[in-house]
């Protein structure tokens, strides 16, 4: 049976490759409707550069929920709007798939604790390429046998959250395995604020902005005569899609929140 999917954020560069593997898979999903910022009340192919869908489109997620029956939800747009879209979705009884990054420990919490009370399945992904989640997986077995460690984060210049979601979710992970400490000399201090970059339990996290970046992660352990760098790269978006692809198939079996890929790999 199809999978009935609601996507908002068709027109972003995460939205439309999504879009795309929706339409590579038609045996499995069904691409529904969708949510955008502008363009209410037309079809996906009145938008310039969309496929030629008689898909109907809305601004207000509130609307939509409420006037269209779907199994699915995908957010793949930007923090504020995305924690609104998943709350609608799930007060709606829709199963969100969020790849949107940037919410915070409260607003996870709240999430939650609604599908909880609703006994709905949900997926968030700080990142959905499996390399990535790999990298994640390796840091922390890496994390337990050396404690002094820096994260580099490098994405495209248009990406509003910085640490990026990836790193967030990496030094969490690490904080598991690692043994608590402050990195550097003891009396170190910055002589430009932000230098060292932004701490987490003592690890250093870095971002850097730029574009022609896709998604890159690096994370750098030192030890006493050696150094180890686990890396990953996404060259670029497809690398993302076999992980919404897994996600949306795999969040019809859960009654519960799942934070991060690599819970249900």
């Amino acid at each position: 049976m199809s999978i009935n999917v609601i996507l908002a954020g068709p027109r972003g560069r995460m939205g439309s490759q999504a879009i795309n593997m929706l339409l590579e898979n038609k045996d499995a999903f069904t691409l529904t409707v969708c949510i955008d910022r502008k363009h209410d009340g037309v079809e996906l192919k009145d938008i310039d550069g969309m496929p030629d869908l008689a898909v109907p489109v809305y601004e207000d997620p509130e609307a939509c929920f409420r006037e269209n029956e779907a199994d699915v939800f995908i957010d793949l747009t930007v923090p504020d709007s995305g924690y609104r879209n998943t709350k609608a979705a799930i007060l709606h009884n829709i199963r969100p798939v969020v790849g949107t990054t940037g919410f915070t420990d409260d607003q996870i919490k709240d999430l939650t604790f609604l599908c909880e009370e609703k006994k709905l399945g949900a997926i968030i992904a700080p990142n959905f390429a499996i390399g990535a989640v790999l990298m994640m997986k390796f840091s922390k077995m890496a994390a337990a046998y050396f404690p002094d460690v820096d994260i580099i984060e490098k994405h495209h210049d248009q990406k509003l959250d910085a640490p990026s979601g990836t790193a967030v979710k990496t030094a969490e992970l690490m904080k598991e395995t690692r043994t608590s400490k402050k990195q550097g000399h003891v009396n170190e201090q910055e002589v430009l604020e932000g230098a060292r970059g932004a701490d987490v339990d003592g690890m250093k996290i870095h971002s850097v902005r730029m574009p022609g970046l896709v998604a890159h992660q690096e994370v750098i352990f030192g030890g006493k005569g050696q150094t180890l760098t686990i890396k990953h790269d996404s060259i670029n978006r497809d690398s993302f899609m076999e992980g919404i692809k897994v996600s949306v198939k795999q969040v019809m079996e859960l009654e519960k929140l799942v934070y991060g890929l690599e819970n249900i790999l």
